[in-house]
């Protein structure tokens, strides 16, 4: 590729210093503009992108005049429909009738900008006078207009990608709320943040990420409640973004979170928009990105991840109820093997007598520890969530049931586990179900076994020694300046009405104090 660029021939720039470069070399060092030598011009392009196959150039004579015009476009991105319709229609065939109505026409002389106010048809066009302005543009569906002794050419907004339809959040699915979910267009995405209501003070700015394939990447956030520490915190972090490719919002994750070292995510991803913008509401900044429906939501708290938006469509009393289960699920689903091992091998004392009978009932004849125990089943539980994850789905959840039936009852069958850890491991399964936010479900689940580590060497002080280094761990970490623990330290009453129960929405008057939201209070 390097041997074919150095043949080709140097194209004229504007700085007479750059009149010596070739083409590869020009367009490294100094902006290479087009040189009004249509002949020329599409020579180039040809020799930069006419090498693939889905690149279709078209030349004509512009209505009834001897000019030339060229269009160059991507077959599959970009609307042949419309480039029909109001590009070479309008150029050839519409220009030419009105030559032949009015005089005005074939006086006025023919320049890019007279076609561009009098004779396209189309609403998104820009003007570019450099080949790196112009080549990202053609990649990405638009086409290019190119006229004889014009050395500016016309990008026109012709973008045509199939996209998935609006449906509902396959990760995220509820019983009440909408139904609607993001998907891969970020232009659709966008438009689902504006359909929740009119907010004039609704921002989306525009950013692109990636350094050799480019995407776009939308911040967004309410201009008179966000904190403009956090928006400039936010900018900032995506500017410094240095990759060649950012394939999905998980990569934007990864390289803005504040401590990539944590088990912990620090943003919240979630294909819902009105999940984003109860989110904005309070004074939060989201973050879109072109080819992904997942949004990324920061600043983030632990108690935020243990939050559904069903908690808020339903009425206060069970919206509370059910929160109080989750925050208990997520307890069992961290500690419940480790306590059962802590109790079992060190502390079966604490038990009452008649349980801790029936606990060693079941146990005899098992020839592991309660420790080995656990780490097959767990460890089989893992292998067959995963597996069903992988297996088309009409077969993947099926296969994780039935699988995981039969292996905890042969190997109860065979001694190789007790009943009881059978029950155990299979509550802990089933609570890690409970929390909504499946990333922060994945850390928790891993966290476990370090717990069981721990209440296997130490007992029930292991399982409190691990607790506290989790929680000083978790005091210490921040989201974009803002601790994740929150809510519960610096402890304030008036945070409490949204953190373990949720309250009366009446009584929810105050956004929450973290954010340094520049209105305070919920108008309503």
């Amino acid at each position: 590729m390097q041997r074919r660029k150095s043949k080709i021939k140097p194209l004229k720039s504007r700085n007479s210093e750059n009149k010596n470069n070739v083409l590869g070399e020009s367009s490294q060092k100094s902006p290479v503009y087009f040189t009004g030598d249509l002949t020329a011009d599409l020579e180039y392009l040809k020799r930069e992108i006419g090498h693939n196959s889905d690149v279709r150039l078209r030349e004509f004579n512009i209505g009834q005049s001897s000019v030339r015009g060229a269009v160059i476009f991507i077959d599959g991105l970009s609307d042949k429909e419309l480039i029909d319709k109001h590009i070479m229609r309008s150029l050839m065939q519409d220009f030419a009738e009105d030559q032949k109505r009015s005089s005005h026409y074939i006086r006025e002389k023919l320049t890019i900008d007279f076609i561009k106010n009098n004779v396209l048809s189309i609403s998104e066009l820009k003007e570019a006078k450099t080949i790196k302005d112009t080549l990202p543009e053609i990649l990405i569906g638009s086409t290019v207009l190119l006229m004889d002794g014009s050395p500016e050419v016309l990008i026109l907004g012709t973008t045509k990608g199939k996209t998935r339809n609006i449906e509902e959040p396959v990760s995220e699915q509820s019983v009440r709320g909408p139904r609607a979910g993001f998907n891969e267009s970020l232009s659709d995405n966008s438009a689902l943040l504006r359909r929740n209501g009119k907010n004039e003070n609704l921002t989306l700015s525009k950013f692109q990420v990636g350094k050799r394939t480019t995407k776009d990447l939308i911040v967004a956030y309410i201009e008179d409640i966000a904190d403009p520490a956090i928006v400039e915190e936010v900018k900032s972090r995506i500017k410094k973004i240095d990759i060649d490719n950012v394939m999905e919002s998980g990569y934007v994750e990864q390289l803005i979170e504040d401590n990539y070292l944590s088990p912990f995510p620090q943003a919240q991803n979630t294909e819902r928009p009105d999940r984003v913008m109860s989110a904005l509401m309070e004074g939060r900044v989201a973050i879109l990105l072109d080819g992904t429906p997942f949004a990324l939501i920061v600043p983030v708290t632990f108690s935020m991840m243990l939050q559904a938006s069903e908690d808020y469509y339903e009425r206060w009393i069970p919206g509370a109820l059910i929160r109080l289960l989750r925050f208990l699920a997520t307890f069992i689903s961290l500690f419940g093997p480790a306590l059962y091992i802590s109790f079992v091998s060190f502390h079966q004392g604490l038990i009452p007598t008649k349980l801790a009978m029936s606990i060693m009932g079941t146990r005899d004849g098992v020839p592991f520890p309660s420790i080995i125990e656990a780490l097959i089943m767990e460890i089989a539980i893992e292998i067959l969530r995963e597996a069903g994850l992988r297996l088309p789905k009409p077969i993947g959840p099926a296969i994780g049931i039935v699988g995981a039936l039969i292996i905890g009852e042969a190997a109860v069958q065979a001694g190789i586990v007790s009943p009881i850890m059978v029950i155990v491991v299979a509550v802990t399964a089933i609570s890690s179900f409970a929390i909504p936010q499946y990333s922060l479900g994945i850390s928790l689940r891993y966290l476990r076994f370090a717990a069981m580590f721990s209440a296997a060497v130490f007992g029930l002080y292991g399982v409190i020694l691990f607790f506290l280094l989790l929680c000083s761990h978790l005091v210490k970490l921040k989201s974009f300046g803002v601790s994740y623990v929150n809510l519960a330290v610096p402890y304030r009453l008036s945070d409490w009405k949204d953190f373990f129960i949720r309250m009366p929405l009446m009584i929810m008057k105050r956004r929450p104090s973290m954010l340094h939201t520049k209105d305070r209070i919920r108008k309503g």
